[in-house]
């Protein structure tokens, strides 16, 4: 089945990086669209960064351009999400994302936390 695994997530300082992954299994993760997507307290979850199967061209939510970088390493069946110059309102539990037969899938979530 599919599976799909955040990591990388934790407390951080305003202007500092951290770097998220997912690890996909149970599909041909190269095959696939990936997405990396948040939900902050009381808001709705939103896409913030998309990448298509092959990598190549990239969408970002406006919020995040120029701060953030989607990635993929398909040999390694793994996505990334290098987030830099983070502010506080980039806090929020951030979630790895596909759409595969039919339906969406998602990880259980990393939490990321800007505050000083």
């Amino acid at each position: 089945q599919v599976q799909l695994v955040e990591s990388g997530g934790g407390l951080v300082q305003p202007g500092g990086s951290l770097r998220l992954s997912c690890a996909a299994s149970g599909f041909t993760f190269s095959s696939y669209a990936m997405s990396w997507y948040r939900q902050a307290p009381g808001k709705e979850r939103e896409l913030v960064a998309r990448i298509p199967s092959a990598g190549g061209y990239t969408n970002y939510a406006d919020s995040v351009k120029g701060r953030f970088t989607i990635s993929r390493d398909n040999a390694k069946n793994t996505m990334y999400l290098q987030m830099n110059s983070l502010k506080p309102e980039d806090t929020a539990v951030y979630y790895c994302s596909t759409w595969i037969y039919r339906a969406r899938s998602w990880g259980q979530g990393t939490q990321v936390t800007v505050s000083s």
